[in-house]
């Protein structure tokens, strides 16, 4: 599949900086202004959206997932009926969402009160805060909750106990448990009850996932958040439906600034990704306003702050902050100024200008010179940032 660079079509957009003013004046205003950021939530996505969009930042809607409810499965009431039957002794919450599906669905059969009753009598545990509200929110008190947010947690918890004869309902979470959960329970003697209430299934919007991955490629995202190990195992497959899940690995390894920043939630989350051999960025917190915060300290940690004709120039994701305004470049434009702003003042070639910036080939020096043309363009008043040095190439006459 070809992976050359987007169209350098469309002309660049000049935005007041404080046009998106944040809310928080204890926070720079628009921090993130200029950059471009992938969401792959499949849940709460408008919020997450909403939090970047208020911190100035382009956002690229693609939920890599999709939750699918069970709420009138059969293996679900089954599932519940075979907790009712009998006394439980202990009963594991994975998930919030999970744990208020299978809430909801007992009070649609009129289970409800009998459901709750039975696990108020068991000892519940909780794998991490959205769980626990969860339980907490349904009248039940949970008795442990790992900080780690691990399932590996809660059963080494469980495993400390005498199971021999013990019932455990266990509220699956998206997809069936790791066989080997189940397992070390069932050979301590325990009597195992998985409770699937929804399932994660493929994307919505396939293109729009494709696009995404494209342009990860392309590095025309500056960042891609995760709220879900799921989320992140949707991008990876597509991507190697596409031939194309190397080139994503590379750019998500690469991170900001040469790359795409990996930002996840948490460490639980973050585990294919880590498997994959890439290193993202996690909160302390595994909370959305964390994760947005996140990604509005590490992102600008990149800009290029160049000086030229007494004013400063920022180079911050595809946008140049000028005078007070936001000058939006197109992925081109944006590529080729920073490949110059990496080493300002030195000479680059055509050809080391085509290396760098038109990823995957497909393009000539003659693209370079007609690229070069528009970044002046778009530059206006500052077009002579960009020098030309006869038969050897491009220079950026700045001080850094």
């Amino acid at each position: 599949m070809e992976t050359g660079p987007a169209s350098d079509a469309g002309p660049p957009v000049a935005v007041p900086l404080d046009a998106a003013a944040e809310d928080d004046p204890a926070q720079p205003r628009v921090p993130l202004l200029g950059f471009t950021v992938g969401v792959t939530a499949a849940r709460r996505r408008d919020e997450l959206v909403a939090l970047l969009k208020r911190r100035g930042a382009r956002v690229v809607e693609a939920p890599t997932v999709r939750i699918v409810p069970l709420g009138d499965d059969t293996a679900l009431r089954q599932a519940t009926m075979r907790c009712l039957a009998a006394p439980l002794d202990y009963v594991v919450a994975t998930t919030g969402v999970g744990w208020r599906g299978w809430m909801s669905a007992a009070d649609g059969w009129g289970l409800g009160r009998r459901l709750s009753e039975v696990c108020g009598q068991a000892v519940v545990i909780s794998r991490g805060p959205k769980a626990t509200g969860a339980v907490r929110a349904s009248g039940l008190d949970e008795s442990f909750s790992p900080r780690t947010e691990a399932n590996d947690e809660l059963l080494t918890w469980l495993l400390a106990r005498d199971l021999r004869g013990r019932r455990i309902a266990v509220q699956e979470h998206g997809a069936p448990l790791d066989a080997g959960f189940i397992a070390a329970l069932s050979e301590r003697g325990a009597q195992v009850i998985a409770v699937p209430v929804y399932r994660w299934g493929p994307p919505e919007n396939p293109d729009a996932v494709r696009r995404l991955i494209e342009q990860t490629v392309r590095r025309e995202v500056q960042a891609i958040a995760f709220t879900s190990a799921p989320a992140i195992t949707g991008l990876l497959d597509t991507a190697e439906n596409l031939g194309l899940r190397g080139e994503v690995v590379e750019s998500l390894r690469q991170g900001a600034g040469h790359g795409v920043l990996a930002v996840c939630v948490g460490p639980v989350c973050a585990r294919p990704l880590e498997e994959a051999g890439v290193h993202p960025v996690c909160p302390e917190r595994g909370r959305l306003g964390s994760l947005v915060r996140t990604i509005t300290e590490k992102l600008p940690e990149g800009n290029r702050e160049l000086l030229f004709g007494g004013e400063r120039l920022v180079l911050q994701g595809s946008a140049v902050l000028i005078a007070g305004e936001c000058v939006w470049l197109s992925p081109i434009q944006a590529a080729l100024l920073r490949a110059l702003a990496q080493r300002p003042g030195w000479v680059l070639s055509r050809g080391e200008l085509l290396r760098r910036v038109w990823v995957g080939g497909g393009a000539d020096e003659h693209a370079v010179e007609a690229a070069v043309a528009r970044l002046r363009g778009a530059l206006g008043a500052h077009a002579g940032l960009i020098r030309t040095v006869p038969r050897r190439g491009y220079r950026l006459a700045v001080a850094v």
